[in-house]
């Protein structure tokens, strides 16, 4: 055993119980596009850590993706189903940026872009 495998099992573990009053809030809600990632990502590590031969922080790696798959299981804000992205502030992003591209092209000049009271 090297004594790296424990530092990462520690905050494995660290995390874990960082993430547990979470779960348990019934009130608590992470969106998707925070949990999802983080599970992700833990569950790499996990095989990683595995494939270097590293069993103690694969262990805690895959305990900490489990736990934030739990967290987007359980606590994701959801209306009627898990979601990504609200449609309506993607929508509305798209506006702007359109809005915004007219106005590089258009022969206006800077201060005519903006209403100055």
């Amino acid at each position: 055993m090297i004594w790296q495998d424990l530092v990462f099992l520690a905050g494995s573990v660290f995390s874990i119980f960082c993430l547990a009053p979470t779960l348990r809030d019934m009130n608590a809600r992470v969106p998707l596009a925070t949990s999802l990632p983080s599970m992700t990502i833990g569950w790499i590590y996990a095989m990683t850590f595995f494939s270097l031969g590293m069993t103690f922080s694969g262990f805690g790696s895959l305990a900490a993706g489990t736990m934030w798959s739990l967290i987007a299981v359980l606590r994701s804000p959801s209306s009627d189903g898990p979601q990504l992205t609200r449609r309506d502030e993607l929508v509305l992003f798209v506006t702007d940026v359109r809005r915004w591209f007219e106005s590089v092209r258009s022969d206006s000049r800077l201060d005519d872009r903006y209403v100055l009271e």
